[in-house]
């Protein structure tokens, strides 16, 4: 029998050489003329992309859900807790950018990398981003239990019950957002870190339609407004005075601005509220940086269109529709993807996701590497997960294998 020392040197050699993503490679510059990216930012997506035109690509391959359908409340929000702040950051591009055409509509904002900023800057003032070491896993207001409080809310956005279809029907519906599928009020569902995400925006773009048609907002009012009723539940107009401005959507655009100018869109840096270092953007109107852009209500017209999933992915996505903008006031556009009303039940089990957390990378070599050392426990879905050989055993073999496939020497596992 090895000793501890001799199997630490053969888990050592066998983790070791490992071509790394990106993300992995520091001080890479972003190639975007638009956004400042700090010296030391580890881009997950391909700097040579135009992300003004394309986005970010979805670098962690990211589906329609984050975790297994079927999962439990606990295994779902263990998925969410262990993502770092720049996965929860390329999570919500993910969700932006398959929605980009209605988003930049209905927000009148043409910057794609600014938009990713105040939804940063939401993140940061709801839940810092998982900086707090939560990941994507927060959750508020459920002291009364499940889906009874308006205010249940849950994610790096803070998305609440009420953005649901089929919640509490006493609760003030959110149900005129044809252009984005509404998912029904489930934990599965709920607790999803992707679908909370897709969620958040669906819910900001019920009250920016509330701002416009409702209260005859206009500009970035429409934005502001929009982001009011995100945390109040009204978009109306209520003096400068109000302090609802100054404490939410006055504080996120200041944020935004913090990570825009500051280029701390694709690393694991992150802020919150009152944070000193968005001080400057705080002054004078916090909003003269977001332009002059025409929030629109242009139509936006779905059809179906199928979608394959990405092997890495733990589920697989929905059918997806590609939409074509009708405007009123802008140019034609063709949009990204965005969900129909199909939810497809996930895949419980990938080969090499030893951590469970939906795709396969090197924390599940290093996680693989310390139960055959330590024998540390892992659950059944892991150890099913872990045997990608298929001889119903654990061994250094799976290690090896799963090696293989991050270095790109084998095509597939299992």
């Amino acid at each position: 029998m090895k000793s501890n020392f001799v199997k630490k040197a053969v888990l050592a050699s066998l983790c070791a050489g490992i071509a790394l993503s990106p993300a992995a490679a520091p001080g890479i510059m972003n190639s975007t003329p638009d956004v400042k990216v700090s010296a030391s930012a580890e881009m997950a997506h391909d700097p040579s992309r135009d992300v003004q035109k394309d986005g970010v690509g979805n670098p962690f391959n990211y589906g329609e859900r984050n975790t297994p359908e079927n999962g439990t409340d606990e295994e779902i929000r263990a998925i969410n807790h262990k993502m770092s702040v720049q996965e929860v950051k390329y999570c919500m591009y993910k969700e932006i950018d398959e929605h980009w055409d209605l988003i930049r509509v209905r927000f009148g904002q043409d910057n794609r990398e600014m938009v990713y900023a105040l939804f940063c800057g939401l993140g940061s003032r709801e839940s810092t981003l998982g900086g707090n070491g939560d990941g994507a896993d927060l959750e508020t207001a459920h002291s009364e239990g499940f889906g009874v409080s308006s205010a249940h809310a849950y994610g790096t956005m803070q998305t609440a019950v009420t953005a649901f279809k089929d919640c509490d029907p006493t609760f003030m519906k959110e149900d005129d957002v044809p252009e984005m599928f509404q998912y029904t009020l489930t934990h599965a569902n709920f607790y999803d870190a992707v679908i909370s995400n897709h969620m958040g925006i669906r819910k900001l773009m019920h009250f920016v339609r509330s701002a416009i048609v409702d209260y005859n907002l206009e500009g970035y009012q429409v934005v502001r407004a929009a982001l009011k009723a995100f945390n109040t539940g009204w978009a109306n107009y209520t003096g400068e005075d109000d302090g609802y401005y100054k404490n939410y959507p006055d504080e996120i655009i200041a944020l935004a601005r913090w990570y825009y100018e500051e280029g701390h869109l694709y690393d694991n840096e992150f802020s919150w509220t009152t944070d000193k270092r968005a001080d400057e953007y705080r002054q004078g109107n916090p909003w003269d940086w977001w332009g002059d852009g025409v929030p629109s209500l242009a139509e936006i017209s779905t059809a179906p269109a199928p979608v394959s999933p990405s092997p890495t992915q733990a589920v697989s996505p929905s059918p997806t529709a590609s939409p074509t903008v009708t405007p009123t006031s802008s140019p034609t556009v063709t949009p990204t993807v965005s969900p129909t009303s199909t939810e497809t039940p996930g895949k419980v089990l990938l080969p090499g996701d030893v951590d469970e957390n939906g795709r396969v990378d090197i924390t599940d070599l290093t996680t693989l590497a310390i139960h055959l050392l330590d024998k540390t426990k892992i659950s059944e879905t892991a150890a099913k997960n872990a045997d990608v050989d298929g001889d119903g055993n654990i061994s250094l073999t799976d290690l090896a294998t799963i090696r293989q496939y991050l270095s790109k020497k084998i095509d597939k596992l299992g």
